[in-house]
């Protein structure tokens, strides 16, 4: 995929802007740094403090500047983080999926252990889970009607039939208990 100069135009003010926020950081910071070494002197100077303390205020106070100035940039990401994933509370769009649904686009949910992505390649059902009189964990389903089931068997004369009945019924029974297994 070719280049054009159009793109390296936008890479470069995109880059340039970023420079240009990291040149007024800086100077924020070392300004601040500027009046907190100001003050300190002014204080041992007019105050009367002694040397060692001012040092000593003058260390902490440029300690607790300089982790802040190191930190602001994890809180800033981990609060952009906790804002988008809390926004759809304060939003108040939390959809229920109890009953089952669509996920068409990518969707981020929580996970033990973790996050997960769910829709990023397209559409993505989520069905609903019960556990059977077996204990097994399976698909919910909507039935619980009657169901009526018809079977239709051919044969070419009634003594293979006679002969065949068990296994018809064994089979239909286990049919039968396989169904209401998974109800």
């Amino acid at each position: 995929m070719a280049t054009t100069s159009q793109d390296l135009a936008d890479s470069l003010a995109l880059e340039t802007g970023r420079l240009r926020a990291e040149f007024t950081e800086l100077t924020r910071v070392s300004e601040s740094f500027s009046r907190t070494i100001t003050s300190a002197f002014a204080g041992a100077i007019i105050g009367g403090r002694k040397l060692s303390d001012v040092l000593r205020s003058l260390v902490a106070s440029l300690s607790r500047q300089a982790l802040s100035a190191a930190l602001r940039p994890l809180g800033t990401a981990l609060g952009g983080q906790l804002a988008s994933l809390l926004a759809p509370l304060a939003a108040g769009r939390i959809v229920p999926f109890a009953a089952g649904g669509i996920v068409r686009s990518p969707t981020v949910f929580g996970l033990r252990g973790g996050l997960g992505l769910m829709g990023e390649r397209g559409a993505e059902a989520i069905l609903p889970l019960a556990r059977g009189p077996d204990g097994r964990l399976g698909i919910q389903s909507g039935g619980g009607g009657t169901v009526n089931i018809t079977v239709h068997i051919s044969t070419p004369d009634v003594a293979g039939f006679e002969r065949s009945r068990s296994q018809v019924s064994a089979l239909l029974a286990r049919a039968v208990q396989h169904g209401q297994r998974n109800l």
